[in-house]
């Protein structure tokens, strides 16, 4: 180990930047809902946890906003096509 470096050409900040569409977030959740979710992940056999909970998010989102008779023609159109087929 060196006794003295240069960091006269260092940066401050994130080592990776972060990609186009996300921001980095302090969050606290509950260890059973992490748990829950990095399991789901690892039955899968592999992934991004953090993934599954934006999916879980924007699942939320949408159904916050689909009024419930769009949700139930959706449902009714899907299971009128499986049993045609």
């Amino acid at each position: 180990m060196e006794t003295e470096y240069d960091f006269s050409q260092g940066k401050r900040g994130a080592i990776d930047p972060t990609p186009s569409g996300k921001t980095r977030i302090t969050i606290r959740l509950d260890d059973e809902v992490l748990a829950w979710f990095r399991e789901r992940v690892h039955i899968a056999g592999g992934g991004n946890y953090q993934t599954l909970i934006n999916e879980a998010l924007r699942q939320y989102i949408q159904a916050s906003r689909e009024p419930l008779e769009e949700t139930l023609r959706k449902v009714v159109r899907e299971e009128l096509e499986r049993i045609k087929r």
